[in-house]
């Protein structure tokens, strides 16, 4: 059993057959941090003719195992630390499938764990949870063969369910008959629908992923990142509709849609519009976390689960670049009372720690993630890193909200371009919030040099209105010359506020 007693990187894989793709994932396990650093996968179709046959497609079957043979030799390789597998309904219900897991065993020396039902409804949940804690709703993980659904709650999965309902079990990849089709996914709905009403549904699973993808497109989102990327229910029944709508070419042309996800993504549409109008579900979003996150997040010590993603994933980037462990947690420090006198913007998030907490300490773990790069350059850079960077825990807006709050620790000056990424998923008001943060801790780091033990030698706070540096006696001399003075006013204007320096 996996076990982790201390924040040491190590490194992972996971293998995962299922109904429709085979994949191998390195991830590199940094704390509570999980990276991807290899992903491969290939659509093996090994659920194929499943429902006709009762049998693993023989074509599906000499893909996967070609596979699951490479895979083997990257693993020879890479030598993680340990392997996680998992073959999940295919696999599961065809009655070769024993057979093919002995034959996996033989000739590549991997063993299969054939998930139950039950155990990939869970899984599927808690690697939700795993990147996003505050989940609360159903989640639908839909493979090839089958859709799992399972309640979450408080960081916890609870009841699920397994159904026929993966594209190959409905008839893919047949020509679609949409009517026919639609009345089979509401049939095998219509028991479990009362158990499974909720206002908020997580997607999981590359066809919903794709279907997220397109949606963004026909809107001109600017962000294109699946994870946490959030549609009304009436912006996925219009992206599901005009998915099945397409004919198997049309479909093809679209980026990022390969030959054989055409085949099944109309029939995966139709499902996402059955759950939407059966579940009486508000909000969908997508979760780029799934099952074989939730096999390493399982594996775990409950401390290092208690952790907050978003803040150890922040902290991890910047150790990346050589910023110092303690500067994150220090300006965090330094910062919080001027930042806890200021009007919450995001509402609550765990117990005990608004989510206004989490932004100011995930911000502060990224303070320094452009010292290493180009004077001229490093704000844009960080920025670019810190919007597009894969560490989960984090709506959109909270993403863009940490990017400009990084640009601003950089420079004063807002780009037109960096600008056109964030208007549209950034309020003004949480963008004015964004760039003052970057100014406190652009004050905090030259102020200091970057050296945590002198930013003992000042406080900095918000008074009856005015923002406040004062500095004990014994540390007067931080504060001689202009860039502090500068560096406070800039701070102040952020704010739209007056500021002053005074000696304790």
């Amino acid at each position: 059993m996996w076990a982790l007693e201390d924040r040491n990187a190590r490194d992972i894989a996971v293998i995962d057959v299922g109904s429709n793709s085979v994949r191998l994932v390195l991830y590199r396990i940094e704390g509570r941090a999980i990276w991807t650093v290899f992903n491969e996968k290939v659509l093996a179709g090994l659920g194929r003719k499943l429902g006709e046959t009762g049998k693993l497609s023989p074509d599906g079957v000499k893909t996967a195992l070609a596979a699951l043979r490479r895979f083997q030799a990257v693993l020879d390789g890479a030598k993680p630390a340990e392997v996680f597998t998992a073959a999940t309904a295919a696999v599961r219900e065809a009655a070769d499938g024993p057979a093919f897991i002995s034959r996996v065993r033989a000739e590549t020396g991997l063993k299969i764990r054939v998930m139950s039902g039950a155990d990939e409804a869970r899984f599927s949940a808690i690697g939700v949870i795993a990147g996003q804690p505050d989940a609360g709703g159903v989640v639908g993980d839909l493979g090839g063969s089958s859709l799992e659904l399972t309640r979450v709650a408080g960081g916890l999965p609870g009841e699920g369910v397994t159904l026929p309902l993966g594209p190959f079990a409905l008839g893919a990849p047949g020509e679609i008959d949409v009517a026919k089709v639609r009345a089979q996914i509401a049939q095998r709905l219509a028991t479990i629908a009362p158990k499974f009403r909720s206002d908020c549904f997580y997607a999981v699973g590359g066809a919903w992923r794709n279907i997220a993808l397109i949606h963004m497109d026909m809107v001109g989102y600017p962000l294109r990142i699946v994870h946490q990327y959030e549609m009304t229910a009436a912006q996925a029944l219009d992206a599901a509709r005009f998915v099945a709508q397409q004919s198997r070419a049309s479909l093809e042309q679209i980026p990022g849609v390969s030959k054989k996800r055409a085949e099944t993504l109309p029939y995966s549409a139709l499902v996402l519009e059955g759950l939407i109008e059966q579940l009486g579900l508000e909000r969908i979003c997508m979760s780029a976390y799934g099952l074989r996150e939730g096999l390493i997040l399982e594996a775990m010590p409950k401390a290092l689960r208690r952790l907050d993603p978003l803040i150890e994933g922040c902290a991890a980037l910047g150790a990346r670049q050589g910023v110092a462990e303690r500067l994150g947690p220090a300006l965090e420090d330094w910062l919080k009372p001027l930042w806890t006198a200021l009007p919450p913007l995001f509402g609550a998030g765990e117990p005990n720690r608004t989510r206004d907490a989490v932004m100011l300490a995930a911000s502060c773990r990224l303070a320094d993630l452009g010292a290493r790069l180009h004077p001229d350059h490093r704000g844009s850079l960080a920025f670019d890193q810190v919007l597009r960077a894969p560490v989960p825990g984090q709506t959109h807006a909270e993403r863009a909200f940490l990017a400009v709050a990084v640009l601003a620790r950089h420079t004063s000056q807002m780009p037109s371009r960096e600008n056109a990424h964030v208007d549209r998923v950034l309020s003004p008001e949480r963008m004015k919030r964004a760039r003052a943060l970057g100014a406190a801790m652009r004050l905090a780091c030259d102020l200091s040099g970057r050296t945590p033990a002198l930013l003992a030698g000042c406080t900095l706070a918000l008074d009856k209105g005015v923002v406040v540096l004062t500095v004990k006696r014994a540390a007067a001399d931080l504060v001689l010359g202009e860039q502090t003075r500068k560096r406070l006013q800039s701070l102040a204007n952020a704010l739209e506020l007056e500021c002053k320096i005074k000696t304790a």
